[in-house]
C-alpha cells in the first residue's frame, strides 16, 4: 500500500515539474518577445517589397498597353510633392505606393490648401505576435466595422495638417476614389515617435475621398 502511494506520489511530483518548466518557459519566451525588434529594418523591407510588386505590375501595364496603361493597372507609385516637382525618379522612398481599390467619379484632384472630407483607417506593417499569429495593429480609424458610405461619416480635415505621404496622396485622389496608400517611414513620422505609433515606422492607409472643399469657400455640415 505504501508503495502504491510512494508511486503516486512521485508521479504528481514529476508532473508538477514538468508544468511547472512549461510554464516558466512559456513566461519567458512571452517576456522575452518583442514586435518592434529590428524594427527599422523591417519596415524598409516592408514597404520595398510593396513598391517591387507595385513597379512589377505598372512595367507590365505600360509594356502590354502603352501610354493608357492607367486605365488597365490599380497601381501608381506618386512621387511626393513636397520633394520635388519633377519628373526625374528619385528613391523608392521618395514615392507612396497606391492599390486603387475602387475609382472616383471626380474630375479635379485637391490642392495643398484645401479642405476635405475623408474616411480612413491606418495600420503598422503586419507583425506576429506573441503567440506567433500575423497580425496588423491598426492605430487610427474614422469609423468601426467595413467601410460603407451609407454610415462612415467622413471627417474634414485639410490637406496640409496630414503627414507628407498621407496628403501627397490625396492631392491625386478624386472624390470618390477608394484607396489603399503605402507610406515609406520617410514620408510619415520617421524618427519620431507618435502616440501608439513607434519611431520608424511605414503604415499603410485605406482612404476614401468624399468631398472638396477650395480654400475660402463654404463648408456646408455633412449630409
Amino acid at each position: 500500500m505504501r508503495s502504491r502511494l510512494y508511486i503516486i506520489h512521485f508521479t504528481l511530483y514529476i508532473f508538477a515539474v514538468i508544468a511547472m518548466t512549461v510554464i516558466t518557459s512559456c513566461s519567458s519566451d512571452t517576456e522575452d518577445y518583442n514586435a518592434y525588434e529590428n524594427w527599422e529594418a523591417r519596415n524598409k523591407a516592408w514597404y520595398q517589397q510593396i513598391a517591387d510588386s507595385a513597379r512589377t505590375a505598372i512595367q507590365s501595364a505600360r509594356a502590354q498597353y502603352g501610354s493608357n496603361w492607367e486605365q488597365h493597372c490599380d497601381w501608381r507609385m506618386l512621387k511626393s510633392l513636397q520633394r520635388s516637382q519633377t519628373k526625374q525618379s528619385g528613391n523608392t522612398t521618395d514615392s507612396v505606393c497606391v492599390h486603387i481599390l475602387k475609382r472616383g467619379t471626380g474630375d479635379v484632384s485637391p490642392t495643398f490648401s484645401d479642405t476635405l472630407r475623408i474616411s480612413f483607417r491606418g495600420w503598422l506593417m503586419p507583425t506576429k505576435n506573441a503567440g506567433g499569429e500575423t497580425e496588423e495593429r491598426c492605430f487610427t480609424q474614422t469609423y468601426y466595422g467595413d467601410y460603407s458610405p451609407a454610415t462612415a461619416a467622413p471627417q474634414l480635415g485639410a490637406v496640409a495638417s496630414f503627414a507628407e505621404g498621407f496628403s501627397t496622396a490625396l492631392q491625386y485622389m478624386v472624390v470618390g476614389d477608394d484607396w489603399m496608400v503605402y507610406i515609406p517611414q520617410e514620408l510619415f513620422y520617421g524618427a519620431e515617435a507618435k502616440d501608439v505609433i513607434p519611431a520608424y515606422s511605414a503604415v499603410k492607409f485605406r482612404i476614401q475621398l468624399a468631398a472638396i472643399y477650395p480654400a475660402g469657400t463654404y463648408i456646408p455640415d455633412w449630409r
